[in-house]
Order: C-alpha cells, then structure tokens, then sequence
C-alpha cells in the first residue's frame, strides 16, 4: 500500500468503528499525537476513537482529498456524526517511518449552517 492509501485506510478504520484494527495495522512503535484533548499515546487515542463510535455509530467520514509529501500525508474530509449533522471540514497529517503512522495532527473547523463563501468548504 502506498502512504496515501494506509492512511485512507487508517482514518476509515477508525471512523468506522474498528480503531484497534486501524492501530494494529498502520501504526508505528513510539506513535504521539497532538489532539490537545488527550494524553500523546496511541492507547489513549486508540481508545477516544472507539469511545467516539460508541457515542456516534453512524459517523461518516467522507475523504475529499490525499496529499502526500515525503514521510507525510494530509487527508482533507468531512466528518458528520450523525446523518443530520452539518459536521466539520477535518484536516489529518500523517508522519510516517517507512510504512507505519508515528505522528498524528488532527485539526477541524464546524461547518456554518449558513456559509457566507459560495465555494464551501470542500
């Protein structure tokens, strides 16, 4: 798989309930993250992701675009947590080691029930 591709399907995995399996295949020992809401561990993470599809198990995440540069990957999407939801325009940097994830930016921006740019957001 390329780095576009494990990353495709890294956030898939976990969006879609199935975190440990996202973790088990795709990330590297030493992994951090830099969610400011959670401790800098893959555990942590691992378990906030399940945590969020418990809360929300019709979360969708629709990938727009893959970006990659070198060791990193950025994958511009749109999460909803449920089918009513306007969701948010998400941002995923990915840094990797050969072909595991060890470093992990997420960074989300609400979408605005009434947008003001006729272009949107995605």
């Amino acid at each position: 798989m390329t780095k576009k591709e494990i990353a495709r399907d890294f956030l898939k995995l976990a969006a879609n309930g199935h975190s440990h399996e996202a973790f088990r295949l795709h990330v590297g020992e030493n992994f951090k993250h830099h969610n400011a809401y959670f401790k800098g561990d893959a555990e942590t993470l691992m378990l906030a992701m399940e945590e969020s599809t418990r809360k929300n198990p019709n979360k969708t995440l629709t990938i727009h675009h893959i970006l990659e540069d070198k060791d990193l990957v950025a994958v511009h999407s749109h999460l909803k947590q449920s089918p009513a939801d306007i969701g948010f325009a998400v941002v995923h940097i990915l840094r990797f080691e050969l072909d595991k994830i060890i470093e992990f930016w997420d960074l989300g921006q609400s979408i605005p029930a009434e947008m003001i740019n006729e272009n949107g957001m995605f």
